[in-house]
Order: structure tokens, then sequence, then C-alpha cells
């Protein structure tokens, strides 16, 4: 018998697994003001790598330098999840015939954000995200020692693929937005497979496929349709052994899917 296929599929984390910027709900939480703003001016400036405005501002603006771990943590619960996470790490975690996957996030997010918000769903030796050092007096944070962003998001993916052993052209990244784009150049440039979760013009021309959803479960499809070679009603019957039903997909190439809960006597009956 042959050896399964194995998948790396890493993911973005802001409005890419969640609804909202995590550093919009931390600048609410401690009420700093204008953070699109600044976040703005600093990529205007190119002093950062896009996705990585985060992690100066807590270093170096005198509002986010009043952060401590637990504002991480609580902006972490805050933050508004996509649909069906848990469904999403399940099917991959299980695998289909023939392809087994490592799931992993990479995120210019404050680690510790990520790792409350998917907390007891995605294991946080899974998750990369801004490493912060804090002072072990006064709680400040005295220093950020790593920012996956750019091009640091393609040295995660990589020691990640050394890590699990798989090849190149076996990773599926998905992302939703600019700081994505070095990373999806990276994986298409070796044949792997990308999947953009947003209409952003910048990954329109880059990312293999499109997927407009609310549920997180969504990006399954050009998954299992495109790396893994499935039909449509193959696809759907997936989905309804979660109690899901596909509607509204239209197909392009921009695939736009709504998922909704099936009626409980015919969620009974797929089971």
């Amino acid at each position: 018998m042959m050896e399964p296929v194995h998948f790396v599929v890493a993911s973005d984390f802001d409005q890419t697994l969640s609804f909202n910027d995590s550093g919009v709900v931390l600048s609410q939480l401690i009420g700093a003001s204008g953070f699109e703003e600044k976040v703005a001016g600093l990529a205007r400036s190119n002093l950062v790598h896009q996705g990585g405005e985060l992690a100066y501002l807590l270093r170096h603006d005198p509002e986010f330098r009043a952060v401590r771990r637990e504002h991480l943590i609580e902006a972490g619960r805050r933050v508004r999840l996509k649909q069906d996470i848990p469904h999403l790490v399940d099917v991959l975690q299980k695998g289909i015939p023939g392809c087994r996957f490592s799931f992993f996030v990479i995120s210019a997010a404050p680690r510790e954000v990520i790792c409350a918000a998917l907390e007891g769903v995605v294991p946080e030796d899974h998750i990369f995200g801004t490493e912060l050092e804090f002072d072990a007096v006064s709680g400040e944070v005295t220093a950020v020692t790593h920012v996956p962003a750019g091009y640091g998001k393609v040295a995660v993916l990589e020691n990640l693929e050394a890590r699990v052993g798989s090849r190149p052209e076996h990773t599926i990244y998905v992302g939703d937005g600019s700081s994505d784009v070095h990373v999806m150049l990276h994986v298409n440039n070796r044949d792997g497979f990308t999947i953009a979760v947003s209409e952003n013009r910048h990954l329109a021309r880059i990312a293999r496929r499109t997927m407009l959803s609310d549920s997180a479960l969504s990006v399954m499809v050009p998954i299992l349709a495109h790396v893994a070679g499935w039909s449509s009603t193959r696809i759907r019957e997936l989905f309804a052994t979660y109690g899901l039903t596909l509607q509204d997909w239209e197909r392009a190439r921009t695939d736009k899917v709504t998922l909704r809960e099936m009626p409980a006597l015919l969620r009974a009956e797929s089971a």
C-alpha cells in the first residue's frame, strides 16, 4: 500500500481565521486611538514589513507600551473567529484517502493572542506568531524577538516543511492580505497551492484560488477539488457528515460558499 501524500497546510490568522484584526481588538481593549491610521502610516513609510505594524507599535508607540501579557490574552479571547474552525482542524487531522495533513497557523499577530483565540482547537506548538519578551517586574514588552511577516513567514514555512518531512509542492497556504504576498509567491514558485480568503487586489493575481465564506471549513472546497481531485458530490457528502450543507456555491476563479446547518432529520440520515 502506498504511503499517503503528506501536505503542510498553513494559515494566516487575522481576517483569515478571524473576522477582525487582533490589533484593532487590542487597541479597543486598552483604549488606544488611531490604530488603523498608525498602521497605514507605517505601511506608507516602509519602516516595517506589512503585517508587522502591531509589533512595532508595541515597542515604540506610547499608548501601546501599556500592553501587558494579560491584555494580549484577553484580546485573543475577544477576537471574533470564523465559523467551523474546529471542523476544519478535525478534517485535516483525520486526513482523507491518499492524503494526510499537518495544520499550522503562521501570523504576525502576537502569539499570545492567537493561542488564546484558538485555545483547545489548535495545539500551541502548531502556532507561530510574533514572539515578545516581557519585563519580569513591570510586565512591559521589552523586546520583539521574532515577527513572522513578509519573508519571515517564508522562513517559518520552510522550517515546518523540514520538520514534518513534506515536499515543497505539497504545501498549501491560506491568507487574506498584502502581508501574505511574499509567502504565496514562494509557495506558487515551488508548485504548491495558495488560497486567498479575501478579494484583496494584490492576492487576486497570485492565489491559485479565492474562497469567500464566513466558514473556515470552506477552504477545504478548493483543497479537495483541486488538490485531491474530489467531485462536488463527494465534497458535499463530507460536509454533510459535519451537519453542514453547501449553499450558493458560485464557481468561478473565486468560489463563494455559504454553509448552513442541516435540519436534524437530514443530519441523522447522513451520519
